[in-house]
């Protein structure tokens, strides 16, 4: 019965995580075919340039506390508030040193410029951490439908912005405030969505059990952010903005396609793991069936945009888009076992081992440098 119950969970969350991404990529089509008409590579590159701050900051304001929520067996409303009123005064706090900083920014990449932008860009710390205690609500109890709706709507909303500053002549703005509207909306949906609600009768001494867990995975999700993001920052830094603009427009393709399959199981592994940890046949069982659904979605997927990448470009796109294609096709290859990562990922979570994947991610980030410093000269 309780085998039963896990495969309809499983089911019913592969199903709406299936919805929601593939309506998702629709979108992301749709409003990056447009975007990518009236835009050029330096509009994409100058945003490119902010995602490493963004996403270290991000990381840091999350502080793992999705992952360890789930993984509790039981969570009293004072553990989701301390989450909640951490995240939001720690938004602030990135917020206000970002703001500070972002003269040193411009300064590094000697574009004065992204003064003002970093300061758009970075608004969305303001509002991403309002979300993060719903978020983990909805991630925990499986609400997939609830969190299928959020994301949609959040993307439509925030596209239709994009779009409509991109046809007024705000060029890259445009793309700062898409981003941040997209946080926003997604953060205020989740609060209305979830059951759980925030009250102001609240203490931070449930963060102390759960920041032995959650430590490792910052650790571990800063050397991943760094690993993803490095290569904008040395292209920004060293090149040009239209060259970052094409590494980032094609991980951008290699990305929705990617985040079809990788979103589907990314929303139900973890919590089903979870279900199933202390009975490690039945957790086999679910982990290798997971495996063979996603070899059989991802690697037809991948490698078909891989080999068809150039017509796809130039048709789509247009021809000033097409040194952007080895950079898709590179990270075509990386997209066939994409997925797996994300499935090892949540298997070491909800076992516990933390330790094991910031070693692993420690490791991978190391590498990756050692072949960054081998290839900088090309």
């Amino acid at each position: 019965m309780a085998e039963q119950t896990l495969k309809e969970k499983t089911a019913k969350g592969l199903f709406w995580g299936g919805l929601s991404n593939g309506v998702q990529q629709v979108l992301n089509l749709v409003f990056g075919l447009i975007l990518a008409r009236i835009l050029n590579a330096s509009d994409y590159g100058m945003v490119g340039m902010l995602a490493i701050f963004s996403a270290i900051a991000s990381t840091i304001q999350e502080s793992g506390f999705t992952a360890a929520l789930t993984n509790q067996k039981e969570i009293r409303h004072e553990d989701y508030n301390a989450v909640f009123w951490f995240s939001t005064l720690t938004g602030v706090l990135f917020y206000l040193i970002l703001f500070f900083c972002a003269p040193l920014i411009a300064a590094f990449y000697d574009k004065p410029e992204l003064l003002g932008l970093s300061r758009v860009v970075f608004l969305g710390f303001l509002f991403g951490g309002l979300g993060i205690a719903s978020n983990a609500y909805l991630f925990k109890a499986l609400m997939a439908k609830e969190r299928a709706k959020i994301d949609i709507i959040s993307l439509s909303c925030s596209g239709i912005v994009g779009v409509t500053l991109a046809l007024n002549g705000f060029a890259y703005y445009g793309l700062a405030i898409q981003t941040t509207t997209y946080i926003g909306v997604g953060s205020l949906l989740k609060l209305y969505f979830a059951p759980w609600k925030p009250t102001f009768c609240f203490g931070f001494r449930p963060l102390k059990d759960m920041f032995g867990f959650g430590s490792k995975l910052i650790l571990t999700n800063i050397f991943t952010q760094i690993s993803n993001n490095i290569f904008s920052v040395v292209l920004g830094k060293f090149y040009n903005p239209s060259q970052v603009g094409f590494y980032t427009q094609g991980q951008k393709w290699e990305g929705m396609g990617g985040a079809l399959i990788g979103g589907m199981i990314n929303s139900v592994a973890q919590p089903i793991f979870v279900q199933a940890v202390d009975d490690k046949e039945r957790l086999k069982r679910v982990f290798r069936k997971m495996i063979r659904f996603g070899a059989f979605v991802s690697f037809p997927a991948m490698l078909g945009l891989a080999f068809i990448a150039e017509e796809f470009v130039f048709l789509f796109l247009g021809e000033k888009w097409l040194p952007s294609v080895p950079f898709l096709q590179l990270f075509c290859l990386w997209g066939t076992i994409g997925y797996m990562w994300i499935l090892y990922a949540s298997l070491l979570m909800s076992n516990g081992l933390s330790n094991e994947y910031l070693i692993g991610s420690a490791t991978t980030g190391v590498c990756q440098f050692v072949m960054l410093f081998l290839a900088f000269k090309y």
